[in-house]
């Protein structure tokens, strides 16, 4: 039974301890959002969560981060109605047009097709990625123009989230995906929105640690493989993922901000994957890696 009520946790932090509580509130609670205020380039993180829910959990993940960033923040706790958030969630959810194939629509938007449009529909009240983020709205861009070009046979979402880029490659692509994420409650959620959008044939979606996963490297080398995650674990499973890439296969990274790109490329670069484009979105970066071949 859902919760009349959920308990709201808020911060603000400075940009290069971003993805660390990011990746904190995230570990915990059913939605995360962020705010960037440029004039201090300061970001708000608030997350919400079921009211005495993994406790210990979000105090160990803060205080890692705090350990990794050397960032005390100040955090708040307000309870919030389930109603006023579900709310707040769909106002804050429009449809949105993304590059020239895309448009993505809550569960709420009731409208026609747009002609020469693929539409992408998500749970409003399922916040694991909706669109909304540069990121994940520049790994949308990035597919359609990789699409040009690029016909993969085989497919790694890694770090699906709400499966919106598995979704829209199957219907880009008319391949099969396979979805994997660390939460088992995001990987739920991709066969729910899958389903919504009548490819769930085609998606497998699946809780997984990452590479070390037995199901994920059984399905190598993959031709595209998606890691829309964030900048640390993106280094840090650079050999893994140029070891699991097809000859001539490219990886599509995002999560990871402006002043983190060199970092990540370098890592990427030691594994000898290759620069082919990066797309720049507000503070984020995407960047397209191929493996030569």
């Amino acid at each position: 039974m859902m919760p009349e009520e959920l308990d709201c946790i808020a911060l603000t932090v400075p940009a290069d301890a971003l993805d660390y509580f990011e990746a904190a509130l995230g570990s915990v609670c059913r939605a995360v959002s962020f705010f960037h205020d440029e004039d201090r380039d300061y970001w708000d993180i608030s997350g919400v969560k079921e009211i005495g829910a993994y406790e210990d959990e979000l105090t160990s993940a803060l205080m890692m981060a705090e350990l990794l960033t050397g960032v005390s923040p100040e955090v708040t706790r307000s309870r919030v109605p389930v109603g006023g958030w579900l709310a707040r969630t769909k106002a804050a959810f429009p449809e949105q047009w993304i590059g020239r194939r895309f448009v993505v629509r809550g569960t709420h938007i009731v409208a026609p097709e747009i002609p020469g449009r693929m539409t992408l529909t998500l749970d409003a009240g399922l916040a694991f990625g909706t669109g909304e983020h540069n990121s994940t709205r520049g790994c949308l861009v990035t597919l359609e123009r990789l699409a040009k070009y690029h016909h993969p046979r085989r497919i790694l979402d890694l770090g699906t989230g709400s499966g919106i880029l598995a979704i829209a490659a199957v219907k880009l692509m008319h391949q099969r995906v396979l979805a994997s994420d660390i939460d088992a409650r995001a990987a739920r959620v991709t066969r729910a929105n899958a389903g919504l959008n009548e490819v769930g044939a085609f998606i497998r979606a699946i809780r997984a640690d990452g590479w070390v996963d037995k199901r994920i490297k059984r399905a190598a080398p993959y031709d595209l493989v998606f890691a829309n995650i964030l900048a640390r674990p993106l280094c840090a499973m650079a050999h893994q993922l140029a070891d699991s890439l097809a000859p001539g296969g490219r990886a599509i990274l995002a999560g990871l901000l402006n002043t983190q790109v060199n970092w990540v490329v370098s890592a990427h670069r030691r594994a000898g994957l290759v620069l082919e484009r990066r797309l720049v979105d507000g503070a984020w970066s995407i960047l397209t890696l191929k493996k030569p071949g």
